[in-house]
């Protein structure tokens, strides 16, 4: 029988800590989002603490964290102008993604970097990733310090959804197995789409 392990976080090194928590809170989406600053540089880069909060209205927030104790270009743009945009990464656009995820100066577009077409968005100035299967236009409605951390949370509402109609299933939903979108894990790992099962929702 496997014996438990129990770790005090405090009492870790923070690096290993982190990538531990990272491999425990895993799989999780990612949130490649794109934002232009307010002289008009695109910037685009890969998040993983990125979730929905709200039904109504559409609600996502993204976790940025501080790189070496400045401001990363997306919280930047996103606090300047109010303005971002969610593209979901399937597995053909996951080495385009891993490019953007690099610690570019911020007067390098990730976009050419990684041979992306920037598509014009409708509701908000930040372009789209035109070869993404899915793009959500989004307006800054909060954006939230972390107490004790360096990391900002970014909450926006949701104004327009892009998807390839080939995707949609006669239910309104989004079939996972023809979208085939990656996942973060642990470390360098990815995850991809397996098994898909339902399961009726108990009632009384």
């Amino acid at each position: 029988m496997s014996q438990l392990v129990s770790l005090n976080p405090e009492e870790m090194e923070p690096r290993d800590a982190y990538r531990l928590f990272l491999s425990i809170v895993a799989p999780r989406p990612i949130a490649w989002v794109s934002t232009v600053s307010k002289d008009g540089r695109l910037n685009l880069a890969p998040f993983s603490f990125y979730t929905g909060v709200s039904s109504k209205p559409l609600t996502a927030l993204i976790s940025v964290g501080a790189r070496r104790g400045n401001l990363k270009d997306t919280l930047r743009n996103a606090q300047e102008t109010g303005e971002f945009v969610i593209n979901v990464v399937n597995e053909d656009l996951a080495p385009a993604m891993n490019l953007t995820s690099g610690e570019w100066p911020a007067d390098i577009d990730e976009f050419a970097i990684a041979h992306l077409t920037p598509q014009p968005s409708v509701d908000v100035k930040p372009p789209r990733v035109a070869e993404s299967p899915i793009s959500l236009e989004a307006k800054v409605s909060q954006v939230v310090p972390v107490e004790g951390t360096s990391s900002t949370l970014i909450i926006g509402r949701i104004l327009r959804i892009h998807l390839r109609n080939d995707l949609l299933r006669d239910n309104g939903l989004v079939d996972p197995l023809l979208l085939r979108p990656i996942t973060r894990l642990g470390g360098d790992e990815y995850g991809t789409v397996g098994r898909v099962f339902s399961m009726p929702h108990p009632s009384l």
